[in-house]
């Protein structure tokens, strides 16, 4: 891996090599954009870059230097993450910690981070820091991390990975050049997931427009769950206000968890959009192909006032159980307010 092979991404990496050839690289950088669209692997190559002995400011891809940022084991690149993240990738247990492990970067951690880079290089001249899930700094790491941007230490560059830059302080992203990485085109992504997992070409299609422009998502999207879809969508479109027992009985059946919850509701965000371009004329650019019979019958009964309302809801639902929301109250919530004024 290395900048070169990062792919959908031609202005953010055409601007960090051209800081390399131009010897302009600057000390703090912010990779804005969504999840899974390149970020991580660009702050991967750009430390490779900054490290390779064989190919300076290009980085080989291939020599021990390379290989052992990739995996996270330079002694000159550091990286932070949340704990939970961290057991997410298996780089540390449940165990390892006393109580939950945390979605913050704290304090504790940036200060970490600051001894470290306080220290001699060992190998390079250079010294690199990536920050993973850099939004989730809390305000006192935030404020502790601020220090370093100000003064940064010498031969080091700063990295900070995050997907929703708004949650950093105004003085946090001012300080920092920022790089930003777009969506990946739906044919990318399906090509791609269609390769990894072996899909065919209707599903892998439908796993990259359900990703959103993520090839990370995509290839980790339940198959099983999108082929379920169908009877997520039908049981959805059944429901009615004056029967409250089956609005609590679908919030109840996919409410269960967090993770339940999300893909749920970013199922039926997809399955409203499918209905809105049936509204618009244009059939042949739906995601849910299938289903095409039931976005025609339900786009001849609801309104586009009913239809903006709807996406307004949804979106809500989904904003809601990211911030930690409990999942089937938040579908409760939703599908009342959805249904009973359809009712009324």
């Amino acid at each position: 891996m290395t900048l070169a092979s990062v792919l959908g991404q031609p202005r953010a990496i055409d601007s960090l090599q051209a800081a390399l050839r131009g010897g302009a690289v600057h000390h703090a950088y912010l990779f804005a954009g969504p999840e899974g669209v390149g970020k991580e692997l660009a702050a991967v190559g750009l430390a490779q870059a900054l490290t390779c002995p064989e190919q300076p400011n290009v980085g080989c891809g291939a020599c021990a230097s390379c290989v052992r940022v990739a995996r996270g084991l330079h002694p000159d690149v550091t990286w932070v993450m949340p704990d939970d993240e961290r057991v997410s990738r298996g780089l540390a247990g449940r165990s390892d910690f006393t109580g939950t492990p945390s979605r913050e970067l704290r304090v504790e951690q940036i200060r970490g981070l600051q001894e470290r880079l306080a220290l001699r290089g060992l190998e390079s001249r250079r010294k690199v820091a990536i920050v993973i899930s850099a939004q989730a700094m809390n305000v006192q790491a935030q404020n502790a991390f601020l220090k370093t941007l100000e003064e940064p230490p010498s031969e080091t560059t700063l990295v900070l990975v995050a997907n929703a830059m708004d949650k950093l302080l105004p003085t946090i992203r001012s300080r920092c050049s920022k790089v930003h990485f777009g969506p990946l085109s739906v044919e990318l992504v399906a090509e791609r997931v269609r390769t990894a997992r072996k899909l065919d070409a209707d599903t892998a299609q439908l796993a990259a427009i359900m990703a959103g422009g993520s090839l990370g998502r995509a290839l980790a999207l339940d198959v099983e769950a999108l082929a379920r879809r169908k009877d997520v969508v039908t049981a959805f479109e059944s429901l009615r206000g004056e029967n409250a027992v089956g609005l609590l009985r679908f919030a109840d059946e996919h409410g269960g968890s967090r993770e339940d919850a999300e893909a749920t509701l970013e199922l039926l965000v997809l399955w409203t959009r499918d209905v809105a371009l049936v509204r618009a004329g244009r059939e042949d650019s739906l995601a849910n192909r299938d289903l095409r019979s039931l976005a025609v019958e339900v786009a001849s009964r609801i309104s586009d006032a009913g239809l903006h309302r709807r996406h307004a809801l949804l979106e809500a639902a989904r904003a809601a159980v990211a911030r930690n929301g409990a999942p089937r109250l938040q579908l409760e919530r939703m599908l009342i307010d959805l249904f009973t004024e359809t009712a009324r």
